[in-house]
């Protein structure tokens, strides 16, 4: 059951927008540093002192703005997300391997989810890319942009392909796949295109409807919270590679919803 609050959506997403803005002080500053310090965690992946720091920062900012909601975050740990409480899913550079080589496709990622495990804003700002993603619940998916030294603002919504043969798909690699490794290259051969953007970016461009569908096999909540909201609020599905609703599946298919149950069906 989903606890009451004071906060209207909007002000959900106002507060994710005041973090992204938090995040991307830090995270431009940081980027191509000459003095990035760059660590290796447990699972061998890397991590920045600005990984931290953003999610400090944004920590700090929550522990003041909304003391009542938990946060979850990839850097600093994940609470009992069962109190029911709401709580902030942070991903503080999602694409950390692009931002240390200096590749420009890097975002920090945002999400407000409901006790119920729904969650109900995002924002996804690339600073790099002089782009912002946001949605809520019921309030449809934006992309602000700027060109030149002007601030564009746009509702954002998926394309109507509605064959497989004809889609555009994006993906991040051929890791992690397992069994399904061999279904989904043979899969390529059969679809319009295939294209690795990888990370965030696939997903964003979904919701833009630049693409038709997006898939990573192994993924954590903070990799996806946000990409769920703002995916299904410019009318697309969000699920796991097995076709379950939400971002707690451990792996991510996004797409315009004509041609999600095709394709989970070609990849077995």
């Amino acid at each position: 059951m989903t606890a009451s609050r004071s906060f209207s959506l909007s002000d959900d997403l106002a507060l994710a927008q005041k973090l992204a803005d938090i995040a991307d002080a830090i995270s431009q500053d940081r980027y191509q540093a000459l003095d990035l310090v760059i660590e290796t965690k447990p699972d061998a992946s890397p991590v920045t002192d600005a990984d931290k720091a953003v999610e400090k920062a944004l920590r700090d900012e929550l522990a003041k703005a909304r003391p009542e909601d938990l946060v979850a975050g990839e850097e600093f740990g994940v609470p009992d997300l069962t109190t029911g409480a709401h709580y902030w899913v942070i991903d503080p550079i999602d694409g950390t391997k692009n931002f240390l080589r200096g590749v420009p496709t890097w975002a920090t990622l945002i999400a407000l989810v409901n006790p119920d495990g729904v969650v109900i804003a995002g924002v996804v700002s690339a600073p790099a890319l002089n782009r912002r993603w946001s949605a809520a619940e019921g309030l449809g998916a934006y992309l602000a942009f700027t060109s030149g030294s002007v601030l564009n603002l746009e509702q954002i919504c998926v394309s109507k392909v509605s064959k497989l043969s004809d889609s555009s798909i994006a993906y991040s690699d051929l890791v992690g796949w397992g069994d399904r490794r061999q279904k989904f290259i043979d899969l390529q051969e059969k679809v319009w295109r295939t294209r690795g953007y990888g990370d965030f970016w696939s997903h964003m461009l979904v919701a833009e409807g630049a693409v038709d569908l997006a898939v990573e096999p192994s993924l954590s909540l903070w990799d996806m919270a946000a990409l769920d909201i703002i995916v299904r609020e410019a009318g697309g599905k969000f699920t796991s590679i097995t076709g379950v609703d939400g971002s707690h599946g451990k792996s991510a298919i996004s797409s315009n919803g004509l041609i999600h149950a095709d394709f989970i069906k070609a990849i077995g």
